[in-house]
């Protein structure tokens, strides 16, 4: 130790110069506090991508709650539907809202999709085309009003492209969900299905 001149004690090598910025954190700290800045930011961006998962939990999962599992068990309730082509008019009808089935139609092709009630039932992401020509929507992506036509939809303005999409999507239709009938065009006249026909067609998508 050493006088400093006015009668203090100071240590040696303790002055001002020699304090190589006192008013400065060690290394240690600085790391640490970056560290601590990281790992904040990381919280933050964990809080937020589980805010958007509780988000769409809210608006998806919870739907199907007591109102949605009554229509579910409503719809499995229901007895397989017999044979029938549909007007446009007669095909709003089973929108699941209205009437509890499901119906939608594909090319011409109307399909019972009740048991997809998750998805295409009044509050599923495709319900829009519940009881609708969901053809358009489906061959050009679009899952809002513009896709649907309150009249007779004959496709024609469909590319090539588009329409081998709505062909697929038939396809795959026939495959998962029972095919009903068919899509009446303006003025053309049901057709009247036998009860063999219809257990032949049901036995054939078993």
């Amino acid at each position: 130790m050493a006088d400093d001149g006015d009668g203090r004690l100071r240590t040696e090598g303790s002055s001002d110069g020699g304090r190589g910025g006192a008013g400065e954190p060690p290394a240690g700290a600085a790391a640490a506090a970056a560290a601590g800045g990281e790992m904040l930011l990381n919280v933050g961006l964990l809080a937020l991508v589980l805010l958007a998962a509780y988000r769409l939990y809210l608006r998806w999962g919870t739907r199907s709650g007591p109102g949605g599992a009554a229509r579910q068990s409503q719809a499995a309730a229901l007895p397989r539907m017999k044979r029938r082509d549909f007007s446009l008019e007669q095909l709003r009808e089973f929108d699941g809202a209205r009437n509890p089935r499901i119906l939608l139609a594909v090319n011409g092709k109307v399909f019972d999709v009740t048991k997809g009630s998750k998805f295409y039932g009044p509050e599923g992401p495709y319900g829009i085309f519940a009881g609708r020509d969901a053809s358009r929507g489906l061959a050009t992506f679009c899952l809002d009003k513009d896709a649907l036509r309150d009249e007779y939809d004959d496709l024609s303005d469909l590319n090539a492209v588009q329409m081998e999409s709505v062909r697929e999507w038939e396809m795959q239709f026939k495959e998962k969900y029972d095919y009903v009938g068919r899509l009446l065009k303006p003025g053309e006249e049901p057709s009247e299905y036998t009860d063999e026909e219809d257990t032949k067609d049901h036995t054939k998508q078993e």
